[in-house]
């Protein structure tokens, strides 16, 4: 054995790259299989499905409550039941991917998803049904239940079914799918509906994977609350469905697009630690733009005529001044000039909205398979469905109470004549549940940014180990990793044997560390 270790790859031996993968197979290598691409798109369609089932009613949350005759918080806790429902059960999703096996959650998970999609159209079919809330939320719960299944399993189909350097991208397709889903909804939903009609205690000990935990379970917490909710906040301001459904498809979209580019250079790089830290900075920015815009003037009513208004200094005005396109009392400045406008709480600011939307999704979003491979490199040798998913059990977590804090702070306010919302319950003031959300998101990524810090265990242990053998190995024995630099040939035998088995008895020689006659 200890004669195949010296020998290994790059020792100046004179086989040829093709002889030496021979080899190395033969020694424990291992072989990938075509057929993982399918697998692959099997698992991405089922995570893409499920996630348009959990949000294909918030988009449209108002026109549904009133045609089902429902409430608000009714029609909230349809989303708010997919957190619910993750926190018991994960664990017992957890013991399945890694007990049972991949195959039996993948199939498992569809078939929880195809039930509990019967079970919600079921109110829709029949109008005679004198409980829909009863249909609608027993199949969202079997679709949460599917989801506990589905989104623990891209990690470990990467691991399982792809060589290492391709595991960042599949793990990257597989996770994000989900957003995808997301997408859809917030474009299918407005378009369609117009109007009525067993986890290991080294996880516990692992200061980097808690650090790790909360922040990116947090933000999990916030991505879906801002999902839930974006066409609440949006309507009392004057906004369409149609817009808060582009606003959110643009959030999934430049997420999407983001992850791709981050998944194919961490998979040449591996720098997970410092593409998830300034993807956290900029995440933060965003959200703090998309809650705090600039500090502005508030609309304030002058007196009626013939009262003038009085200005500090320079007399009478008999009308509002204009300040930034809103018009204010000049002797209402000095009271209004303290207070904050949120982007998301002005009406007419859809371009700005737009663009931050897409800054959100392209910042944050992008970065979850990236953590969720960060996840598997600090937690290792712990199993992969056992990292994330409890990652993904924690957000869960965090997102129910963070979406149940966010709507607990809302308050009631009279009508303005600019609101689209078709339900009275959700004219509401989203001022403090928004300043909140962006304070959480600001303070969970400056204690990332400070206080996480790991070694790439799982990396570290391959790179000490043979190279893997790729499907894409290229004759000559060339890596696909970076290259790096050969060694410089061994000093040539005074006595070369002669050797008559050719390339393959010379193998068998030195792996077996017998001599061929005639050698010292």
């Amino acid at each position: 054995m200890a004669a195949a270790t010296a020998d290994g790859p790059g020792t100046g031996d004179d086989r040829s790259g093709a002889e030496l993968a021979q080899v190395l197979s033969a020694l424990g290598g291992y072989r990938v299989y075509a057929r993982r691409w399918v697998f692959l798109l099997v698992l991405s369609l089922l995570s893409c499905s499920n996630a348009t089932l959990w949000l294909s009613f918030a988009p449209i949350a108002d026109t549904v409550a009133k045609h089902f005759s429902l409430s608000l918080e009714q029609i909230n806790w349809l989303s708010l039941v997919y957190f619910v429902v993750s926190i018991p059960f994960g664990m017992a999703a957890i013991w399945v991917l890694d007990s049972v096996g991949l195959r039996s959650a993948t199939v498992l998970g569809a078939w929880l998803n195809f039930l509990g999609s019967v079970l919600r159209a079921l109110p829709c079919m029949d109008l005679s049904i004198q409980t829909p809330f009863s249909f609608l939320l027993a199949g969202q719960s079997l679709c949460a239940l599917a989801q506990t299944l589905v989104v623990f399993s891209p990690a470990k189909l990467a691991a399982l079914w792809f060589p290492e350097h391709q595991r960042a991208t599949a793990n990257m397709i597989a996770t994000m799918s989900n957003p995808l889903g997301v997408l859809l909804a917030n474009v299918l939903s407005p378009a369609l509906v117009k109007e009525e009609g067993d986890i290991p205690w080294m996880l516990v000990r692992n200061k980097a994977y808690l650090i790790l935990a909360l922040c990116f379970g947090a933000g999990i917490g916030i991505f879906s609350s801002f999902s839930a909710l974006l066409e609440q906040i949006l309507c009392v301001k004057g906004y369409s469905n149609d817009f808060a459904g582009l606003c959110g498809a643009l959030f999934i979209t430049f997420g999407f697009l983001g992850a791709l580019c981050l998944g194919r250079y961490v998979d040449r790089t591996k720098h997970f630690t410092e593409v998830t830290k300034i993807g956290f900075c900029l995440t933060s920015m965003a959200c703090v733009a998309f809650a705090v815009m600039r500090a502005s003037l508030s609309p304030a009513p002058c007196p009626p005529s013939p009262t003038p208004c009085t200005a500090s200094r320079g007399g009478l005005h008999p009308g509002p001044v204009q300040v930034w396109g809103v018009g204010v009392c000049p002797a209402a400045l000095p009271s209004v000039s303290l207070r904050l406008l949120q982007v998301s709480q002005l009406p007419g600011q859809t371009i700005w909205l737009a663009i931050i939307c897409s800054l959100f999704g392209l910042f944050g979003l992008s970065l979850a398979p990236i953590a969720m491979e960060l996840a598997v490199e600090c937690s290792f040798p712990v199993g992969e469905g056992a990292a994330t998913g409890l990652l993904f059990v924690l957000g869960q977590i965090e997102g129910a109470l963070i979406m149940v804090l966010l709507t607990m702070l809302t308050v009631r306010r009279a009508e303005p004549s600019f609101s689209t919302c078709q339900h009275e319950e959700a004219l509401l003031d989203w001022m403090v549940s928004m300043l909140l959300m962006a304070s959480l998101c600001a303070a969970c990524s400056c204690v990332f940014v400070l206080f996480f810090h790991t070694p790439y265990r799982r990396v570290q242990l391959e790179a000490s180990a043979y190279p893997s053998i790729q499907e894409d190995y290229v004759q000559g024995g060339a890596d696909p990793a970076p290259p790096r630099e050969p060694h410089p040939e061994p000093p040539a035998p005074h006595r070369q044997p002669a050797l008559h088995g050719g390339v393959g008895e010379c193998v068998s020689r030195r792996c077996s560390g017998s001599a061929a006659p005639g050698e010292p």
